[in-house]
């Protein structure tokens, strides 16, 4: 991936402005990353414009670490199919442990080399 572009130079069809950075913006490979971020991290109802925006892990965090996993993997692989139409996801990956949860998500652009993103979630349980 590469690091955000300044806003003055912008030469895709798919942006967006670049998360924790002001006037930069990021294309291509890293704005479907940077999507996935957004859409694993939204709970649903948190945004008054899109009710059904983003996911429902959060609701999954504090359950027992034996039976949290495939809620967590079909919940990712619904808001993703929901919410980012140009990628395939390949796997959902999660990983546990005492302070985090971490979501490993496979994912590709028809054509191209598949890629990763890592979300993590602090535990609250």
């Amino acid at each position: 991936m590469t690091t955000p572009i300044p806003h003055t130079s912008i030469t895709a069809a798919h942006w967006q402005p670049a998360l924790g950075t002001t006037g930069e913006i990021v294309e291509g490979l890293r704005d479907i990353d940077q999507s996935l971020r957004i859409i694993l991290t939204t709970p649903k109802a948190s945004d008054p414009h899109r009710p059904e925006f983003g996911s429902n892990l959060h609701l999954y965090l504090d359950w027992p670490t034996h039976r949290v996993t495939p809620h967590l993997v079909r919940e990712a692989i619904e808001a993703i199919r929901r919410w980012e139409p140009r990628v395939a996801v390949d796997q959902v990956h999660i990983h546990i442990n005492t302070q985090h949860i971490i979501v490993h998500v496979q994912w590709r652009v028809t054509g191209q080399l598949p890629q990763r993103t890592e979300v993590p979630y602090a535990r609250t349980s």
